[in-house]
């Protein structure tokens, strides 16, 4: 039973991150923050991310960890699996080379806010639409590639197992979020954008994505 428990408050933490974490990611509050204090906005991003990882962290503390292995595999499969997630993370270190990684962590505006050159229209980020490399084949190669490298383990405990479940919904629907942001920034470009390209696993089903 208190297996059930722990694997129950792993979840609901995971919740709570991930609530927390789409308030402060969402357009309304950024335009309403900008509203108030202006260009000041330019410091959203680098707070943003801050409180992100911090939160994270706590979560990883303090969510009960059961003690329960669900699979240990033996050579030489531990090595193939093992490869496979050293592969996924090259491909993930490529996904963020395809944009500003400065702008990403919230440097950049602050750089544009000391020179005079922050516009608080970009609320915290500078929107810029990434087609190339990798986005060509998936329309959000960074969720695509952590979720390959958390989930190609040689071993997995319950743990693990119960966060990686979490996080690949969270990226899934975080993925809808942000594209309806998208949307509303780009319009008919990134429309187009998504008839041409699949959500997250670079493959093509019938049912609209």
């Amino acid at each position: 039973m208190s297996l059930i428990w722990d694997v129950f408050a792993i979840v609901l933490l995971y919740f709570l991150f991930g609530l927390l974490h789409s308030y402060l990611a969402s357009r309304k509050l950024k335009k309403k923050i900008a509203d108030r204090y202006g260009d000041y906005i330019a410091f959203y991003r680098l707070f943003y991310n801050l409180v992100s990882f911090l939160s994270f962290m706590l979560l990883l503390e303090f969510a009960p960890k059961p003690d329960r292995i669900v699979y240990d595999l033996s050579t030489p499969f531990d090595i193939i699996v093992f490869s496979l997630q050293a592969l996924s993370l090259v491909f993930l270190i490529w996904s963020f080379t395809e944009f500003d990684l400065l702008e990403f962590l919230g440097i950049r505006q602050i750089i544009r806010w000391y020179d005079g050159t922050y516009s608080k229209e970009d609320l915290d980020e500078k929107g810029t639409l990434v087609t190339k490399g990798l986005y060509k084949l998936s329309r959000h190669p960074v969720y695509l590639f952590t979720m390959l490298f958390l989930g190609l383990r040689p071993q997995m405990d319950l743990f693990y197992l119960v966060s990686f479940l979490c996080l690949t919904a969270y990226f899934y629907a975080g993925s809808v979020f942000e594209e309806r942001k998208l949307v509303e920034r780009f319009g008919q470009e990134y429309k187009d954008y998504k008839r041409r390209v699949p959500r997250i696993l670079p493959l093509k089903f019938k049912w609209k994505d």
